[in-house]
């Protein structure tokens, strides 16, 4: 018994020690894919979009007298330098609308989106004379592409001059006037969306922002503001940031939903398939005890193997299929070389019911707990609880000293003295 314990022992450990190798293959392998095919994506589609508020300003020459030293002699002459006004803004009424789309490259999922872009603001010129304004818009991201983009002042539209990541047009403002500046554009980006008021903190007067998601599970990153209004709408969510007058140096934004990773995902199960195997082991070696069903350690070697088996179709196969499909096409193939084999082995109700009820628990079920972030833990721990109780039962009447005692051979009949 005890040389059977020790073979059933190394088998698992050497299982162990395959799929701690099989999930580090599939670790580096997602961060290869990861390095790999992200600028691929951004380079495609685009990158994570950062929208700044837009600037307008007046400049106005001013003389001031400069010391400056010539042949050894110091002289004071006047020079003329620009200095830049900016116009204080008064109002900003900003709509976007974000559109998620998934999209998969080899072992991951990418968070891209399309978003509307659509803002006014009005500006104030503070000064006593007529100025020549100039606005100065800011694009949300270098690697973008910006469709339908549209620069109007006082609601008309005026062509602006692109370059180094602005688009600036000029107009006249009489003293103490308001002007209505508006741009709206359609582009696409990666992971998360944000509107900055400034570099530093800013303030805000009269500032509303309508986003409609066309997706339920929103979050916001990490210094960012909350929504004071939310209503849920059929397609996702209309949320609402107003303010009155704010001073704030935090940002508003929107981070997109991940999808289910089947490159981590896989991994992880591969490092925790060790405690599934253990679990099945256990209840194995406890039922084929009590009922004196003679296992083989080489019987349990191939019970390990079509473990494996699992696990290894699991990692090469989420490449080409939804992660679903490749865990329900592996979890069968896995079953049936179970059930298969033990039907030859021990039987064919031995095979349906102990043994594949049994895999079911310990290799499908607690495999799917990883789908259900923030239950994993909680989840395999009841199925482990559970176990311990239900073995308990049913040998808490057995003897142990007698089952693992070893079986008297007959003692051979001694020979005849003449």
């Amino acid at each position: 018994m005890a040389k059977r314990i020790a073979a059933i022992v190394f088998i698992f450990l050497c299982t162990s020690l395959a799929w701690m190798v099989l999930g580090g293959t599939i670790v580096a392998r997602t961060g290869d894919s990861n390095s790999r095919l992200t600028g691929h994506v951004v380079a495609t589609w685009g990158e994570s979009q950062v929208q700044s508020t837009p600037r307008a300003s007046y400049s106005r020459t001013a003389t001031e007298m400069i010391e400056r030293t010539i042949d050894g002699r110091k002289v004071t002459e006047p020079a003329r330098r620009t200095v830049e006004y900016p116009l204080p803004l008064e109002r900003s009424n900003i709509r976007v609308g974000l559109n998620l789309e998934h999209r998969q490259k080899g072992l991951l999922w990418y968070s891209t989106y399309k978003v509307d872009f659509d803002a006014e603001y009005q500006f104030l010129n503070p000064s006593d004379e007529e100025e020549s304004v100039t606005f100065c818009f800011k694009f949300p991201a270098e690697h973008a592409i910006y469709d339908d983009f549209r620069v109007l002042v006082d609601g008309r539209p005026v062509a602006a001059a692109t370059g180094g990541g602005f688009a600036r047009v000029s107009t006249r403002l009489s003293p103490g006037r308001s002007v209505t500046y508006g741009v709206a554009y359609h582009s696409q980006g990666l992971q998360s969306w944000t509107y900055r008021f400034g570099n530093e903190v800013n303030q805000v007067r009269d500032f509303t922002l309508r986003m409609q998601t066309d997706f339920k599970e929103v979050d916001f990153p990490e210094n960012t503001l909350s929504p004071t209004e939310k209503l849920s709408i059929p397609s996702g969510w209309e949320l609402t940031w107003r303010y009155k007058n704010l001073l704030s140096g935090i940002d508003v934004g929107m981070k997109m939903p991940e999808k289910l990773q089947p490159g981590p995902v896989a991994g992880e199960i591969s490092f925790f398939a060790p405690v599934s195997l253990f679990f099945f082991f256990f209840l194995m070696f406890i039922i084929t005890t009590l009922r004196n069903i003679e296992l083989h350690p080489m019987n349990y070697f191939f019970l390990a193997a079509a473990f494996f088996a699992f696990h290894l179709l699991l990692a090469y196969l989420v490449d080409h299929l939804s992660i679903y499909l490749a865990f329900l096409l592996c979890s069968v193939t896995s079953i049936l070389l179970v059930t298969s084999y033990l039907r030859l082995v021990v039987g064919l109700r031995f095979a349906l019911v102990e043994a594949a009820l049994s895999q079911c628990v310990y290799l499908v079920l607690f495999s799917c707990a990883f789908f259900f972030k923030g239950f994993t833990g909680l989840t395999i721990t009841i199925g482990a609880i559970i176990t311990l109780f239900v073995v308990m039962q049913m040998t808490g009447g057995i003897r142990w000293a007698e089952k693992f005692a070893r079986k008297q051979l007959p003692s051979a009949p001694s020979p005849m003295v003449l």
